[in-house]
């Protein structure tokens, strides 16, 4: 789990997605613009949840979410996804 300078608000969480597949079953070699969007993620950081609803997530959850959930942002280099805990399917 990696140490990121960023709290998020309400109920959204910091994802870092895990890396696309290189290969397939058979050791094909995918190539770069036909590998599928990750839907596994570590959770980075939590916010603290919504007056009537408190987070259920805390960092280093695994967790499986939608394919095109949440926004893709960079801190300190690094790309993550930031989304609301409703848009994550759950933890693994």
């Amino acid at each position: 789990m990696s140490k990121v300078q960023f709290q998020p608000l309400a109920d959204r969480v910091l994802v870092k997605a895990a890396a696309a597949e290189e290969k397939t079953a058979f050791g094909i070699i995918i190539p770069d613009t036909a590998k599928e969007k990750p839907q596994r993620g570590e959770v980075i950081a939590v916010g603290p949840g919504k007056k009537d609803e408190p987070m259920t997530l805390a960092p280093g959850d695994a967790v499986l979410y939608g394919k095109y959930s949440g926004t893709e942002i960079t801190i300190e280099g690094v790309e993550y996804l930031i989304m609301r805990e409703s848009d994550i399917f759950g933890k693994i």
